[in-house]
């Protein structure tokens, strides 16, 4: 939940904020181990409504993408029915999910759901202007872009020794590694080549077994020290409307630890990467293993100078810092 970076500054500025988050840390550690995730999502429902029950206790409420997944927005009217403004916040394009879904009743049901919940709410906030058209399309009365963030403070430069064999990393989760699955021609290429290592923070270590891909587990607590030891930063994406969604959460992560970035030209990808400054841009199979090789090439110091870019464009528009006192606004304009 993005949103949940900025309550420090909230309870800074003297905001009460209290959260109600829809799935508990058991449903992450399910999702990371392949485990069943069932009775945790019915348990996160029942805490959700009786959550809703003190909805009018507060100023605001800000609503990560919808309340109930998977069920019409019932509640997301009542709420404005009620008069109880609710901020929407979107970093990907979770309308996607209902409207191109592959069974034809849930795309009936369901096709116009996160419309529904954009046009109720006070404010949308998108993290992009691809999330942000569809809000105005929807008919939102008021859309914020503001871009996903990071913690600078928490997302630092790791000054020290370089790696002996430069690894290039990607972080995400068992169920998005499957666009590493493309590169494995070009990883195998390009270990024939130079000295080089691939890691996955947050794959399974069995989807790619036999491949030059190390599986490194995923962590709150080791998530920045694992990019930390990469020195390139990878995001391959298949170029399609869900992905267009994408707020490149993983380059602003790479980058504010000093790692240059290799991206597929997708979405907000263009924004973010700025080619040959902060990193490359590669679509086909070719670009990357190009893309990679002259990474490679330019050296320990040749990378360290394009990651400084990277850092100083997170500290100076993708950092909380930065966006904080923007969000914040966009929360107390959605008061009536």
């Amino acid at each position: 939940m993005r949103y949940l970076q900025y309550l420090p500054y909230f309870r800074d500025q003297g905001v009460t904020v209290e959260v109600a988050p829809l799935f508990s840390d058991a449903y992450l550690q399910a999702l990371y181990n392949s485990g069943s995730r069932w009775r945790e999502v019915l348990a996160g429902y029942m805490r959700r409504f009786g959550a809703l029950g003190r909805a009018r206790r507060f100023d605001v409420l800000i609503v990560e993408k919808e309340l109930y997944p998977f069920l019409p927005a019932v509640v997301e009217r009542l709420l404005r029915a009620m008069g109880v403004p609710y901020v929407a916040d979107y970093d990907d394009a979770l309308f996607h999910r209902y409207d191109r879904h592959p069974r034809a009743l849930v795309r009936r049901l369901l096709g116009r759901k996160i419309d529904a919940v954009m046009r109720h709410a006070a404010v949308v906030v998108a993290g992009n202007e691809y999330l942000a058209a569809r809000a105005r399309k929807a008919g939102a009365d008021r859309v914020e872009v503001i871009p996903t963030v990071v913690d600078t403070e928490r997302y630092r430069l790791l000054p020290g020794p370089a790696n002996e064999v430069p690894v290039v990393g990607w972080i995400g989760t068992p169920r998005t590694s499957r666009y590493l699955q493309a590169l494995l021609p070009v990883f195998e290429a390009l270990q024939r080549e130079v000295p080089v290592r691939f890691a996955a923070v947050g794959a399974r270590e069995a989807d790619f077994a036999g491949t030059p891909v190390e599986a490194w587990p995923w962590s709150v607590e080791t998530e920045v020290s694992s990019i930390q030891k990469f020195d390139i930063g990878i995001m391959p994406l298949q170029d399609s409307p869900w992905e267009r969604g994408k707020c490149g959460y993983k380059l602003i992560q790479y980058m504010a630890c000093g790692v240059p970035v290799v991206a597929s030209p997708v979405g907000v990808n263009r924004e973010i990467v700025t080619q040959g400054e902060n990193g490359l841009l590669a679509e086909t199979a070719e670009e990357w293993q190009k893309a990679l090789q002259e990474l490679l090439q330019r050296g320990e110091a040749g990378r360290r100078t394009m990651g400084a870019v990277g850092r100083e464009r997170v500290e100076h528009w993708y950092s909380l810092e930065a966006q904080a006192p923007r969000f914040l606004a966009a929360v107390k304009g959605a008061v009536r």
